[in-house]
């Protein structure tokens, strides 16, 4: 049988990665579909297990091979989901979480609407978003601006998405997501908290900060 395709977004310093590495180790026959981007690799990165990094030439002769299921341009680079890789192990059983953009969700929902199970991760304010980006120490005032005004384009997207989770305590959000995942293969219907009124807090709360 199939796989399902557990498409995961997020906005910058939401903690996403972190939850989706925490489901794949916990759930069995969970695999994450492994970026390429044309950015730099950062300190402590592992070129294959963090992202395939690739130069601009590379990325655009995968774009023109129609090698990617969906890729896009985040801050003036690129990155984009290996398709060979993810039909592989959809076809062969496993479960795959992309880690990807409202855009890129979109344009994945569209190729695979029958495989696609989407989440967004929402961060339990506007206020703690901003406290994670300064905490990381990567970014100057004017990045972390920028970052803030795309998490909020992020968010307005929520109603596109199938789940919504807060990434508030860890290890609740982690177990919704898994519960999630956990439904999808046993035929369940999901039966979580209805987030959207507070996404939709979250989007105008956003919009009195700009």
């Amino acid at each position: 049988m199939p796989g399902t395709l557990f498409i995961i977004a997020a906005a910058s310093g939401t903690g996403k990665t972190t939850l989706v590495r925490a489901l794949c180790r916990d759930i069995e026959r969970l695999k994450v579909s492994v970026s390429c981007t044309t950015r730099a690799m950062r300190p402590g990165e592992v070129n294959g297990v963090d992202y395939h990094f690739v130069d601009a030439a590379t990325f655009r002769d995968m774009v023109s091979k129609n090698r990617f299921l969906e890729h896009e341009t985040v801050f003036d680079h690129q990155y984009g989901t290996p398709r060979g890789w993810v039909e592989q192990e959809l076809a062969a059983g496993y479960d795959i979480i992309l880690e990807i953009d409202w855009q890129g969700a979109r344009d994945v929902r569209a190729l695979l609407p029958e495989q696609s199970i989407s989440i967004f991760l929402l961060p339990p304010s506007l206020s703690v978003l901003e406290d994670r980006l300064r905490g990381r120490g990567q970014d100057d005032e004017s990045i972390i601006r920028r970052r803030m005004q795309d998490a909020l384009n992020e968010i307005r997207h929520f109603t596109e998405f199938d789940y919504l989770v807060v990434n508030d305590d860890f290890d609740k959000a982690l177990e919704e997501v898994a519960r999630i995942v956990e439904n999808r293969r046993s035929g369940k219907d999901y039966d979580g908290p209805d987030l959207r009124a507070f996404a939709e807090q979250l989007v105008t709360e956003g919009g009195f900060l700009q």
